[in-house]
């Protein structure tokens, strides 16, 4: 075997352990949330609480790398090498720290209604249909078509449109289906605000993750850098336990999975 193929095969069975971890993790997470909601905690308290306990272990791991040492008698540039790398990490750390911390909630509230929509009972059988009465409004429709092309408009859209992976839009259709009635007027401008908010973090993960990268060399990471994967983004924050609910009725969990990890440890409902 191959060197090259080895380094394959280790990176694919760590990848599979991190999948693990962030299954548990996430059926963890979900427990903490309803005992909480159980206690009369609010949302924003629960939010806290779950933010500071991720926090606080990705502030031991700070701990650990930090206090790392080299191999006893290494040589000296050996040491400055292994102690810049060990500096890299610990700061990187602390900012995924700061950036958990920080970072938006709504975690506690989405766990809510997703309990809330399991919860319901079957839908009875049907009745005759009543006289016809004056319907309201409908809420406004999202047009695909306008969402991607609002999306195709930010540089880090990389893939052209006749080199996408997925050209039907299934993937763009499934976010855009979590997209609640109230939240369709204005979405594209909500959409764009997202994506100005976040663009160090975007081209972070683009660079990261993106084409060309290393991971992407495995075959992973495979919607970084297409147009639809920002709607996806922005559905994995505003609506995450939707957005997870859906995508495991209609697609594959690996391209969500591997999209979470990228993202950062703000929202990871891999199963």
């Amino acid at each position: 075997m191959s060197t090259e193929q080895h380094d394959a095969d280790a990176y694919g069975q760590e990848l599979a352990a991190i999948s693990h971890h962030q299954h548990e993790a996430t059926s963890a997470r979900f427990t903490v949330f309803q005992a909480l909601a159980a206690a009369g905690i609010g949302h924003e308290q629960a939010d806290d609480i779950v933010s500071k306990l991720e926090v606080g272990a990705v502030a031991g791991s700070h701990t650990w790398i930090s206090e790392s040492s080299a191999p006893h008698k290494s040589e000296q540039r050996f040491e400055d090498g292994w102690h810049a790398g060990v500096r890299d990490v610990a700061s990187y750390l602390l900012r995924i720290a700061d950036r958990t911390a920080s970072a938006e909630r709504g975690r506690a509230a989405s766990c809510a209604m997703l309990l809330t929509h399991l919860r319901q009972p079957a839908a009875p059988a049907p009745e005759p249909e009543p006289e016809p009465v004056e319907e309201p409004a409908p809420n406004p429709a999202l047009d695909a078509k306008d969402v991607l092309a609002a999306a195709e408009r930010f540089p880090w859209a990389l893939a052209a449109p006749g080199t996408r992976h997925w050209p039907d839009g299934a993937f763009l259709d499934v976010a855009l289906s979590t997209v609640r009635a109230e939240e369709r007027e204005g979405y594209i401008e909500r959409l764009e605000v997202f994506v100005e908010q976040r663009r160090a973090r975007l081209e972070e993960l683009l660079r990261a993750y993106g084409p060309g990268s290393r991971p992407a060399s495995h075959g992973r990471y495979a919607l970084v850098g297409q147009p639809e994967t920002l709607v996806i983004l922005e559905r994995m924050e505003t609506n995450p336990f939707g957005l997870r609910g859906q995508w495991e009725k209609e697609l594959e969990s690996v391209f969500l999975d591997d999209l979470e990890f990228a993202w950062g440890p703000r929202i990871r409902l891999s199963r």
